[in-house]
């Protein structure tokens, strides 16, 4: 099984901003306003309390929700991020985000071939949580649809970026 050691210093940062990045290239495909955004990052941190209390989890997917959870981890998540982010329109961070992930799966693929499906697998579902946790359209809760097809469609860009058979 692989882990942090077995990643350069910049690959390893790369793998722990696309924990973020998943919800990210989902919440920027449709943004929700306010309350979305809240559900959204909701989402996205339930997903990595499930993964860390779940004893059958991928023991990469384990080692680096640990790292992203240190202070340090998550001030280099920040600051990797937001470079990605700072001056960009919502499609282009949609974009952006996409195509970090898609190199976080070329470095898994390369790095931990016996772990990368499971980690790859999980991002998926990140995703997926976010984009099921506001609905998009409606006026202050109502109405609207649980996942709109600019999810819909980022959810498939993302698994064609971690190279996943569509969900």
């Amino acid at each position: 099984m692989a882990g942090k050691a077995d990643f350069t210093s910049e690959e390893w940062g790369k793998i722990l901003q696309g924990i973020m990045l998943a919800g990210v290239a989902v919440s920027a495909a449709e943004p929700s306003g306010l309350f979305g955004l809240l559900k959204e990052g909701m989402a996205s941190a339930r997903a990595l309390l499930e993964a860390k209390a779940d004893p059958s989890a991928d023991d990469l997917v384990k080692a680096a929700i640990t790292d992203f959870q240190t202070p340090e981890g998550i001030d280099s998540v920040r600051k990797g991020v937001a470079a990605l982010v700072v001056g960009s329109t919502p499609a282009q961070i949609s974009e952006k985000a996409i195509d970090a992930l898609h190199q976080v799966s070329a470095v898994l693929d390369a790095k931990a071939p016996t772990d990368s499906l499971a980690f790859k697998t999980w991002l998926r579902h990140i995703a997926e949580s976010v984009a099921n946790a506001a609905k998009e359209g409606g006026l202050l809760g109502f109405g609207g649809v649980r996942v709109s097809e600019a999810e819909k469609a980022s959810l498939e860009r993302i698994s064609a970026a971690l190279n996943l058979p569509d969900a």
